[in-house]
């Protein structure tokens, strides 16, 4: 495949004299060729001529949910990676979320094997314990070696504190990353949407904030005891960032992320009880979105993350109470971010932490594999059903207003355009 990107505007902050610069870039073969002022095709050559077009390294999400195994009318992990690299992604980690959830190595085989030779590669969690119930520890080490890039019972807490003491001590020994969902169930209790002025109008049982920064001020003591190193995945609240904060300053190995409807909406949108509202951790207040992009803006926060959670429609017609947590975001999130943040430190957000996970950072250098993410920044629009590409419609972003839309991706040797 060669590809010509005409007059496109460079967004890499690791190649200062290119950035921002308009330059054509030539990709054959997979590997960028030519970086110049004009590039004249030869041959036969797709080439992208797109007014505003921008280009950067591959888009990276944390933090992503697809159906299969178990749920595959959620979605398949083949139109999820397909949707992935329309939304710009071209890395992704996978969420426990399946059924069977993944806790050996022959999961995570079969989970990397399903993912072949597609546009976006997949990097796949394991269970921290044994079908994710909380009592034993899952084949960390087998997991690992078999392409586990991290331990986490999705949506779930280690409420047992022996032993998420035990895995911080055990996964030492081969670098492992172990995850743990802020959430203390004590606390929480049968909760729903974020305690507050909100959930007593509405009459809604409320999670505290507490909930989130007891379990979170809990983990950072055992990771100070322990050492090792620790993920705090969709953290919520002012509170929570500002423990993480303090954890930093210690010296201790921790990272956090922040799902992007958290970062720009809050739970007075609660007031029609649509369900498209319910995630966890629930929306929040005015005051933690403030704390929680403060925290984004100064490196507290390492990731946001779509939190991308696809779930068939009868999971979410029914009565608020009964409705599942999640929302779809791998659509939404460029436009969300570039219209909170603006283009420079979404496409910054974007593009960093794959070495948390111990990843290589793509580089948009001549002799370089191409691993490139195209997309416009000034085009303002209400993001609606035909932006989705999942086979789940489920999108708390509906009717937010947007600006700018991913183009297309380049990675593994392959080209996607959505226009």
């Amino acid at each position: 495949m060669n590809t010509l990107l005409k007059s496109v505007t460079i967004v890499n902050g690791s190649t200062k004299n290119l950035h921002l610069k308009k330059r054509d870039i030539l990709i054959k073969n997979g590997i960028i060729e030519a970086i110049e002022t004009s590039i004249t095709p030869t041959g036969k050559t797709n080439v992208i001529d797109i007014k505003n077009l921008h280009v950067s390294i591959g888009w990276f999400d944390s933090g992503v949910s697809f159906g299969e195994p178990g749920y595959e009318e959620k979605e398949t992990i083949e139109n999820g990676l397909l949707t992935a690299a329309k939304s710009g992604f071209t890395d992704v980690i996978l969420n426990t979320c399946s059924f069977p959830t993944p806790d050996s190595s022959s999961d995570i085989v079969f989970l990397k094997n399903a993912a072949k030779d597609q546009l976006t590669s997949l990097y796949p969690l394991g269970n921290l314990t044994m079908k994710g119930d909380g009592v034993a520890l899952a084949e960390l080490f087998d997991m690992k070696n078999a392409g586990a890039l991290g331990f986490y019972d999705y949506k779930h807490p280690v409420s047992n504190a022996n032993l998420l003491k035990i895995a911080l001590q055990y996964a030492q020994n081969f670098e492992g990353l172990v995850f743990s969902f802020p959430m203390d169930k004590s606390i929480s209790g049968k909760g729903i949407v974020n305690e507050g002025i909100t959930s007593t109008k509405l009459g809604l049982k409320g999670i505290p904030a507490l909930a989130e920064e007891l379990q979170i001020a809990r983990d950072l003591f055992i990771l100070e005891y322990t050492g090792g190193k620790l993920f705090i995945p969709t953290i919520s609240t002012a509170n929570s960032v500002k423990l993480i904060a303090e954890a930093k300053k210690k010296g201790l190995d921790v990272y956090c992320s922040v799902a992007a409807h958290n970062l720009s909406i809050t739970d007075d949108e609660l007031h029609d009880f649509d369900t498209e509202f319910k995630v966890m951790p629930p929306l929040r207040t005015s005051s933690d979105l403030k704390a929680l992009i403060k925290g984004v803006k100064n490196g507290t926060i390492d990731l946001v993350t779509s939190d991308h959670t696809p779930l068939n429609i009868e999971l979410k017609h029914v009565e608020f109470d009964n409705a599942d947590y999640g929302s779809i975001g791998l659509e939404s999130i460029f436009g969300m971010m570039n219209e909170l943040l603006g283009m420079e430190e979404t496409i910054t957000l974007l593009t960093k932490g794959r070495s948390i996970f111990g990843m290589d950072t793509p580089k948009l250098e001549v002799g370089e594999i191409a691993n490139l993410t195209l997309f416009t920044t000034d085009e303002a629009y209400e993001f609606s059903e035909k932006h989705i590409y999942s086979s789940s419609k489920n999108s708390i972003a509906l009717g937010k207003k947007m600006k700018g839309k991913v183009i297309g991706t380049i990675a593994n040797n392959q080209l996607v355009v959505n226009q």
